[in-house]
C-alpha cells in the first residue's frame, strides 16, 4: 500500500507541474509510462501473493495411511541420539538392487507370554496390523518372489488365540500358494483345536526350547507361571505327528545351558531340524539403555558355542548359527511391515512395504543374501517335499 501511494503521488506531482515547470514533454511521458508499468507489476504480484495464501489456508489436508501414522508417532518425531535408529531418509541403502525376498520372517506381534532374558525382539509396541493389510503386504512379497514365510513374534499364538496367525497361514497356502508356511512359537498357547482348523495350511512348526532342565528354563524366563514348558513341547510334538506337520526345535545357547548335553532328548523328539543359535545382542532390544531386556549376562564366547556344537555332533539334524551367520542373513519384517536392518548392531527400520513397495524397502533391509545361502537358509522347507514318515 505504501508503494502504491508513492506511485500515485509521483504521477500527481508530475501532472501538476506540466504547466508551471519547463519539463520536456517526451521526458514527462516517459516517466508517466514507467510509473504506470510499475503500478501494474505491483498489482499483479500482490494479487498472486494473496491467491497463494488463500489457497494454502483452504487447501484439503493430505491423506496419510494408517501405517504412516503409527510409524510416525513412534519413530519419526523423536530426536535421534547416539546409537539410536536414524530415519530412513538419513541413511544410505545397505542392500543390493537385485535382492529377492525368497524367505521372509514376519514378526507381526511383539507381545509374548514368556519373559526370556535374551529375547532380541521385545514387546516395545502392542501394534498388530489389521488382517487385510497384513494379507496385502504378503501378496506384495509373493509378487516379488517370496517362496517361504515364517510367522514369529513375540508369540504368534497370543493374537486372537491363534486365529490371526491361522488365517495368515490359510491365505499364504491357499490364496498365494506358497511352497512353505512356517511358525516359530514357544508352544504354550498352541491347542489341538488350532491344529484341527489350520494344521493343513502349515508346513513346519518350530518350538523354542533352550533346556531340558525345568530349573534352567525358569532361570532363563522360558515359562509362564506354573505351565510346564517341556510338557507343552512334547504335546505339540505329538500333535505335529498326528496332523502331519514337520516339527522343528530352536535353541539359543547361553550361559545357563552351554554345558548341557541335549543329545538324548533331541534324538527322542526327532525334529526335522534342530536350529542352534549363539546368543546375540541387538541394541535397543536386549542391550543398551533403551532396551527392555539386558542379555549381556547371557552371552557366550565363540569357543563356548563351538564346544556346545562339538558335544552334539552326533545329532544329524543340528543346524548351527553363530552370530556372524545369523545377524544379517535374515529378512526380518516387523509389526508395521518394515524391514529391519541389523548391520550396525541395532534394528534400523525401512519404510513399510505397504507405503513404498517391496523393492524400495529392501534397499534398507541390510540383507546379506550370500550369507543367507551360506548358512543354509534355502533348504527343503515344504512338508510335501520332506517326505517324512508320519
Amino acid at each position: 500500500m505504501v508503494f502504491t501511494h508513492f506511485l500515485l503521488s509521483m504521477m500527481q506531482y508530475l501532472t501538476s507541474n506540466v504547466d508551471d515547470e519547463p519539463y520536456d514533454s517526451l521526458y514527462f511521458a516517459y516517466c508517466q509510462h514507467i510509473s504506470v508499468f510499475a503500478l501494474i507489476v505491483f498489482i499483479l504480484v500482490a494479487t498472486f501473493v494473496v491467491q497463494r495464501r488463500v489457497a494454502r489456508k483452504y487447501a484439503p489436508k493430505r491423506k496419510i495411511s494408517t501405517v504412516n501414522i503409527s510409524v510416525g508417532e513412534s519413530d519419526q518425531h523423536k530426536e535421534v541420539k547416539d546409537g539410536e535408529t536414524k530415519p530412513e531418509e538419513e541413511r544410505m541403502p545397505q542392500s543390493e538392487l537385485n535382492v529377492k525376498p525368497l524367505s521372509v520372517n514376519y514378526h507381526f506381534t511383539r507381545q509374548c507370554n514368556y519373559n526370556c532374558g535374551f529375547c532380541f525382539h521385545t514387546a516395545k509396541t502392542s501394534f498388530v496390523l489389521p488382517l487385510e493389510q497384513a494379507k496385502r503386504g504378503l501378496e506384495l512379497l509373493k509378487e516379488k518372489g517370496m517362496e517361504k514365510i515364517n510367522f514369529s513374534g513375540g508369540e504368534p499364538f497370543i493374537v486372537k488365540r491363534g486365529d490371526f496367525v491361522g488365517e495368515l497361514c490359510r491365505f499364504c497356502k491357499i490364496d498365494l500358494a506358497l511352497p512353505s508356511v512356517t511358525i516359530v512359537s514357544n508352544g504354550s498357547l498352541v491347542t489341538e483345536k488350532w491344529f484341527e482348523k489350520y494344521g493343513k495350511y502349515l508346513d513346519i512348526l518350530a518350538i523354542s526350547c533352550d533346556s531340558f532342565n525345568p530349573d534352567v528354563n525358569e532361570t532363563i524366563g522360558r515359562q509362564q507361571g506354573n505351565k510346564n514348558h517341556l510338557q507343552s513341547l512334547r504335546q505339540v510334538r505329538e500333535w505335529c505327528y498326528q496332523y502331519k506337520i514337520a516339527f522343528k526345535i530352536n535353541t539359543v545357547v547361553n550361559t545357563y545351558n552351554q554345558e548341557e548335553d541335549m543329545t538324548e532328548p533331541i534324538q527322542e523328539l526327532n525334529p526335522c531340524r534342530w536350529k542352534v543359535f549363539q546368543c546375540l545382542l541387538i541394541g535397543g532390544e536386549n542391550a543398551g539403555s533403551e532396551a527392555l531386556r539386558h542379555a549381556e549376562s547371557f552371552v557366550v564366547s565363540d569357543d563356548d558355542f563351538k564346544n556346545f556344537l562339538i558335544r552334539h555332533k552326533s545329532v544329524s539334524c543340528l543346524v548351527p548359527e553363530s552370530n556372524d551367520f545369523m545377524r544379517n542373513s535374515y529378512l526380518i519384517l516387523d509389526e508395521y511391515m518394515r524391514f529391519l536392518d541389523c548391520t550396525k548392531g541395532n534394528k534400523d527400520p525401512s519404510k513399510s512395504i505397504l507405503d513404498v513397495g517391496v523393492d524400495n524397502a529392501l534397499l534398507f533391509s541390510g540383507f546379506d543374501e550370500k550369507m543367507f545361502f551360506k548358512r543354509g537358509g534355502k533348504y527343503v522347507w515344504s512338508k510335501a517335499d520332506l517326505r517324512l514318515e508320519w
